[in-house]
């Protein structure tokens, strides 16, 4: 697991002596805020990175001018723990309030508005509007390509959410070729592993639907290898690979595997994720899936 405690404990240290030397509405403490709802988002924790967000928000919304990019930052942090905890409308929401901002702060084609797109395609590939979901991967790949050197990380992660939304709409050819692109960078640049384990379970995720599954366990075994590695215990992430991993030894009936699989992922979200997250709902249709089959 990544040094989640350690994170916490110096950016905690550091919010204290911030409350002490600066007045209670300075732009510093919304960093520091920032920074501590930024491990808890990390961590999967959710709801609580939600609480150390707003502190952050309510602070520049007092300290700042209205188009400040940093309050396009506190939406942005706000889209993705919205979008994580299954509510897109909210995530949207925030995205716009972002995206605004970030009109009266830059020009057209900042770098700024790769992460706003890239956002933006995600929440809309949760909703199953894949053609929307396209748009706005393309969109921050465009503005990347204009401003990050060729082999950047960046494009790894657009390059893998490109190649999903294509699995998505049963496109496996293009996916597995994006996907490809994406591991072209994350295997041979410096990048986060979490990054690289993403597409990996990508992968395996468009060979599972393509039905060749010894191939798809390998991607996921590779995917979950490193997720364990880097991410707490009962990490929502982890609980997709399960639930994945489950739908797999379902279809090849190894159902005593599947069952333990999906009980996994059943578990951590029950603890991480809101009752009526789509996530939950759909693993506990696997569970009963497998249940009938035991």
């Amino acid at each position: 697991m990544g040094d989640y405690s350690k994170a916490l404990e110096f950016y905690e240290k550091d919010l204290e002596i911030m409350k002490k030397a600066l007045p209670p509405n300075h732009p510093h403490l919304a960093i520091s805020y920032n920074n501590i709802g930024g491990v808890y988002d990390d961590m999967g924790d959710y709801s609580k990175a939600l609480e150390f967000y707003e502190k952050s928000l309510k602070i520049r919304e007092k300290a700042l001018p209205p188009n400040h990019p940093d309050l396009a930052i506190s939406y942005l942090n706000f889209a993705a723990c919205y979008e994580r905890m299954g509510d897109y409308a909210a995530a949207l929401k925030a995205l716009q309030s972002a995206f605004q901002i970030q009109q009266q702060a830059f020009q057209e084609g900042n770098p700024a508005f790769s992460f706003t797109y890239s956002w933006l395609g995600r929440v809309y590939r949760s909703l199953k509007d894949y053609s929307k979901a396209l748009e706005n991967f393309e969109k921050c790949l465009a503005i990347d390509e204009k401003t990050l050197p060729e082999k950047h990380p960046d494009f790894g992660i657009t390059y893998s959410n490109i190649g999903d939304v294509h699995r998505l709409m049963g496109n496996y050819e293009k996916a597995l070729t994006f996907h490809q692109k994406a591991l072209n960078i994350q295997e041979n640049v410096q990048c986060n592993p979490l990054e690289c384990a993403t597409t990996y379970i990508n992968l395996g995720e468009t060979y599972r639907e393509m039905k060749d599954d010894s191939t798809a366990l390998t991607y996921f075994e590779k995917g979950l290898e490193t997720r364990e590695k880097k991410l707490p215990k009962n990490h929502p992430d982890l609980a997709v690979v399960y639930h994945n991993m489950a739908k797999l030894y379902l279809a090849t009936q190894k159902y005593s595997m599947a069952m333990k699989t999906i009980q996994q992922a059943v578990e951590i979200a029950q603890e991480k994720l809101p009752s009526t997250h789509p996530h939950l709902l759909e693993y506990k249709e696997t569970f009963e899936k497998i249940r009938k089959k035991m």
